[in-house]
Order: C-alpha cells, then structure tokens, then sequence
C-alpha cells in the first residue's frame, strides 16, 4: 500500500475501481447470465409449473443452464465479463475522480452527482462498447466464439466496425443514467446519515453497502427497458438495425412488460455489485490514502 500512495490521484481512483470490480463481477456473474437468456427473443421463457407451484421463468432459465451446461454454464462469459468490468469500473471511478477535482469538491449535489454520474459512465462506456458486445453474445447461448480476439475478428469480418458498436445508443442510455441516479442516490442517502457514523471502521462498511442497495434498486428499474433494447441489438443487428425497430418489436409482441424482461437477476446483479463496488472502492480510497 505504500508504494501505491505514490501514485498519481486518479491512477490510485482507477485501481481501486478495478479492484473492487473484479470480486463483485465474478460473484454476481450467474445473474448477468440468466438476464441476458431472459431477454432474448427467440428464448420464450415463461413460467413453468413443477408440482403444482408457480416457477418464475428466472428459475427456469437457472434450472436448464444447470441441467444442461452443468454449475460452471453459470460462469459463461466470464472473460468477457471481466475484460469489460474490470477495466469498466476502474476507468468510471477514475474518470468520476478527476471529474471532481475538476469541479473542485468532494460532496456533491443532487444535480451535480447525475451530471457527473453521467460524463464518467459515459466516458468508459464508449471505450469499451466492443467487449459489450461480446460479452453480450458469449451469454446468449446464441453465438459459438472460442476466444475473445477470436470472437472480435469474427464480428469486424462479418460485420465490420458497425458490428462492434452495436447497440451503443441503448447502452449509453441505459448506463449513463444508471450511474448518474446510482450517484445521486447514493450520496444523498450517505448525506442522511451522521458522519460519525461513517467514520466508524465497524458500521462504515455496512452503511456504504445498505446506501449502495437503496440506490441500485431505483437505478436499475428506471434503466431496464434500455437495456431490453441494447440485448436484443446486440444479438440480432441484422433484425434491429436500430433502438426504434427493437422497441416496436417487444411493444408488439410483449407489451409494456417486455421492456422489463430480466429485470429481477439485473436488479440483484446491479444492485449487489454496484454496492459492493462502492463499498470496497470507499475502503480501498481510505487505506491508499485518496480520501
């Protein structure tokens, strides 16, 4: 830890960021998985009967992924996953560090925190859309690729860079609000409670949890239909060129509820890893030296 105290302030924000993603990507990687099986289009899931009790096509997908590609078929999509996140949480919390030394303060407003919520997961969502991509398909189940170079050779070959952008406006519409709610939220709520609380090394860690729970829920249900978008693009370019053809399509086949397909594995995955990301990220800031 000393020798990374030496480091530049926004480097220090980056490796913390990626430290506290790598943990909460890999142990929340099975919801991820099941949301994107959920909501594609040519999987009809929907709820099955299994001695005479109601299972939730979440429970369903679970089940056949067990069934069929044993308890590691959880964990497809784990490179991707990673080589996404990792970096992903390292460059938002870095890029929200150097926007606030920018606008010179550390406890920021309602308006303030969706701003900077906004620029920063934007800023790492542009650089990183083609692993999205991936990563999206290597969860389908739709698309076989053996490799993560392989799979980007393969879809600039087949569909150029159009291929690897895909989706990029659902994406930045989904995240970008996300982490600027998720921000707002979470400093507000933090704000509603004693300083000294937080400062206690007992309770500060739970705290910084039950805010990041309390913000991911309202984050992740206000985002989801966005993100019904971005999956569908993403696996079917060629049958949704566009945002506006993927939301006609699920309006007319699912009504409002489609926009909300995946939402419950999405909610626990982004609620519970935002809050563990946030929750390491401010323990790692602290003993770094960067708060």
């Amino acid at each position: 830890m000393d020798i990374v105290a030496n480091y530049h302030p926004v480097f220090k924000a980056f490796l913390a960021g990626s430290f506290s993603g790598t943990f909460s990507t890999i142990l929340f990687q099975p919801l991820d998985l099941v949301k994107t099986r959920l909501q594609n289009p040519t999987q009809h899931v929907v709820a099955a009967t299994v001695n005479n009790r109601i299972q939730p096509g979440m429970i369903t997908i679970f089940a056949n992924i067990v069934r069929h590609e044993h308890i590691a078929g959880l964990w497809r999509g784990m490179v991707p996953s990673i080589a996404r996140c990792v970096p992903g949480v390292g460059l938002y919390f870095s890029s929200l560090h150097w926007l606030k030394s920018k606008l010179g303060k550390e406890d920021l407003g309602p308006m303030e925190a969706v701003c900077l919520g906004v620029l920063a997961r934007s800023m790492s969502g542009v650089a990183l859309i083609p692993i999205t991509v991936i990563k999206t398909r290597y969860e389908s189940g739709v698309y076989k690729y053996n490799s993560l170079s392989g799979a980007l050779k393969a879809i600039y070959k087949a569909e150029g860079i159009k291929g690897l952008i895909c989706g990029l406006g659902p994406t930045l519409a989904r995240d970008a609000p996300f982490s600027g709610l998720y921000l707002m939220f979470y400093t507000q709520t933090k704000r509603a409670i004693p300083k000294e609380w937080l400062n206690t090394p007992s309770t500060a860690s739970v705290l910084h949890f039950s805010c990041g729970v309390v913000a991911g829920v309202a984050a992740s249900l206000a985002t989801n239909p966005a993100d019904v978008l971005k999956t569908n693009m993403q696996l079917y370019p060629d049958k949704f060129p566009n945002a506006f053809s993927a939301a006609v399509y699920i309006h007319r086949t699912y009504g409002v509820q489609g926009y909300f397909k995946g939402a419950v594995p999405r909610m626990l995955r982004r609620t519970l890893m935002a809050a563990m990301a946030w929750t390491v990220f401010e323990e790692i800031t602290r003993s770094i030296g960067l708060k």
